[in-house]
């Protein structure tokens, strides 16, 4: 975390930008709190954390969005996380838990489709 006047915790709504996307994402947990120097959890299951903190969060997005893991894929796996049109995290994505594919399609996928 860079710089936020609040915590971060739990049910946190902020706007991630990833690359030229940008979506609103619900924080539903805060897995552990990262001590910086060693790299080991310093505190699992933290109620929330400040600025200078790093930490692994659980983040839903309110539209389904391509993302990746950081390790496959390392333009699609960082992001930022802004509020208020100020940037106050930036990060990678560790894991991505794959979700259904039944979104929205263009009238011209449905035309190459049928095809």
């Amino acid at each position: 975390m860079i710089s936020f006047t609040e915590t971060f915790s739990n049910g946190y709504t902020p706007v991630l930008d990833r690359h030229t996307a940008h979506i609103a994402c619900k924080c539903t947990e805060i897995k552990a709190k990262i001590d910086k120097r060693t790299g080991k959890t310093a505190e699992e299951f933290p109620k929330g954390v400040k600025t200078v903190d790093s930490f692994i969060a659980v983040l839903k997005p309110s539209k389904p969005r391509v993302v990746e893991n950081f390790k496959t894929y390392a333009t699609l796996g960082r992001f930022a996380v802004r509020d208020m049109k100020q940037t106050v995290a930036v990060g990678v994505i560790k894991s991505v838990a794959k979700g259904e594919g039944g979104g929205k399609s263009t009238k011209s996928a449905m035309k190459a489709a049928k095809k």
